[in-house]
């Protein structure tokens, strides 16, 4: 049976501070990109941490993609196979033409098979590429940087580019177990969740 860990919103709100310094000395984000729905709250909390005395927010944009898929046998969500697009930028306007020239932070809460990740960052890679050609701007370079609140460590199915690998341009505030994680926006009972959260064996 597979080990279920429970994450409280205090747990993953101390997460994302411990590794705001870093995404923000090191990174340099103009924009955030969080993969919905599990990467929406991690990159809201880190955007109070990562903003500069006197500086505008940082823009937070959203895409959503789907890869677990409930297999009919339980409650439990497996990985599926296949990523699906639920929601993703208009290339047709001023949403992709932001993204160029940007260091650019794709936010998710968890890094399992990769795959997403992998997806997203080909993906946008590819539709800034695109709308720098059409928009003229080829000498303004795109970086893209990932953080998750959580790697598993465990082999992968997707891989990330090894030049975002080699130049330290993936951040995980955690790595643990294969474990299956319960965030607290995937609860409909709170209380009972935190309950169950106090019991985890994951320590942060």
């Amino acid at each position: 049976m597979v080990e279920k860990v429970y994450l409280t919103y205090n747990q993953i709100h101390k997460l994302c501070q411990a590794s705001a310094n870093r995404i923000l000395n090191d990174f340099h984000p103009n924009l955030i990109i969080a993969i919905g729905g599990g990467g929406y709250v991690p990159a809201r909390i880190l955007r109070s941490f990562i903003k500069r005395p006197g500086s505008a927010n940082i823009p937070i944009q959203a895409i959503g993609l789907s890869l677990y898929e409930n297999l009919g046998t339980g409650p439990i969500e497996e990985p599926g196979t296949k990523v699906t697009r639920t929601q993703w930028l208009d290339l047709s306007s001023l949403e992709m033409a932001n993204l160029i020239g940007k260091n650019i932070l794709i936010v998710d809460e968890v890094d399992d098979t990769r795959t997403t990740l992998e997806y997203a960052v080909k993906e946008l890679q590819k539709d800034v590429e695109i709308a720098r050609k059409n928009l003229g701007r080829e000498g303004e370079q795109t970086k893209f940087f990932v953080f998750v609140l959580q790697n598993k460590d465990k082999t992968k199915k997707g891989q990330l580019p090894q030049d975002m690998l080699d130049e330290n341009r993936y951040l995980a505030a955690q790595t643990t177990p294969d474990v299956w994680i319960c965030y607290p926006w995937e609860a409909t009972d709170i209380d009972e969740h935190d309950r169950l959260a106090q019991e985890s064996t994951l320590a942060l």
